[in-house]
């Protein structure tokens, strides 16, 4: 199912084709199901193939879960910590926190996984790392959370914008240019859409992308407007980025998430706080650049 044939399959576990095809027809066997159709010599996964699959992949992240925690404990003891955060603050804004906290003063060991909210849920809830932060747009069932953080989405543009010397703009004034969107699932996307259509207000989408950076770029590069993570947008404003106000607060809603019945480490705990404190401290830097004039 993963490498595609028979033969991949074969070299990727060290033994022959004919014994791949075997174990397949075992299994169905054992099954009571056809799990692949033979097609002009090739196997196609079958509906009930592809429905077992789904099963297969979850057993594994438990598997895979345990095997790195048993990896983990044989190299670092319990001075380990494991963090997992959708892009808006795993790709800039946790490196600087984690330089904060000072791993190497404390001796210990951390891992950090930027990934979607959707993988960030499942390495929660899987056990694979301490806690996560990801956006609200992921249904949290199963794990504890509670709110990071709550921001108003800013506008973003290029520094010759002709909107860049406008301290707050109206959501009519997104419609004058092109407007880059996050993905439909985004749920401060969504917030702003609702805004939209109640003000009779129509944008012309150029680009989608699931990225706040991506978007900051495209804006950067003069390629329209964007809505983005005030926090995701401060990694860019060195480089010439203008952001502003948007005249209704549109938020953007980072969630904390645990696994039930977890306690967090004292690392864990210490880690938090300084996480809070960098939060604050950019959250002052955001406003700074929101005020500042365009040159």
């Amino acid at each position: 199912m993963t490498a595609g044939t028979a033969s991949k399959a074969a070299r990727l576990l060290g033994v022959s084709q004919p014994a791949i095809s075997q174990s397949i027809r075992k299994l169905e066997a054992l099954a009571g199901l056809r799990l692949f159709e033979r097609v002009r010599g090739r196997l196609q996964p079958t509906q009930e193939a592809m429905a077992l699959m789904s099963e297969v992949d979850r057993y594994f992240i438990g598997y895979e879960a345990i095997e790195h925690r048993i990896r983990s404990l044989r190299l670092f003891g319990l001075g380990r910590l494991s963090i997992a955060s959708y892009p808006a603050l795993g790709n800039c804004f946790l490196a600087r926190a984690i330089a904060s906290f000072a791993p190497e003063q404390r001796k210990m060991q951390m891992m950090l996984q930027v990934t979607s909210s959707k993988e960030v849920y499942q390495h929660v809830a899987s056990g694979q790392v301490d806690f996560g932060l990801l956006n609200d747009e992921v249904n949290t069932h199963g794990v504890e959370s509670s709110s990071f953080s709550v921001l108003p989405g800013v506008i973003a543009m290029s520094p010759h914008h002709p909107l860049r010397n406008k301290r707050t703009l109206q959501l009519e004034d997104l419609a004058t240019d092109h407007f880059i969107d996050m993905n439909p699932e985004d749920s401060a996307r969504r917030r702003l859409e609702t805004a939209l259509t109640e003000r009779q207000v129509q944008l012309r989408s150029i680009v989608e992308t699931p990225l706040s950076a991506t978007a900051c770029e495209l804006a950067l590069s003069g390629i329209g407007l964007a809505m983005v993570h005030p926090i995701a947008a401060l990694d860019f404003v060195p480089k010439g980025l203008v952001i502003r106000r948007l005249s209704m607060d549109i938020e953007c809603r980072t969630l904390l998430a645990f696994r039930p019945g977890r306690p967090i480490s004292e690392n864990g705990k210490e880690f938090l706080r300084c996480l809070r404190m960098q939060l604050e401290k950019e959250t002052e830097q955001v406003n700074l650049a929101l005020d500042r004039k365009a040159r």
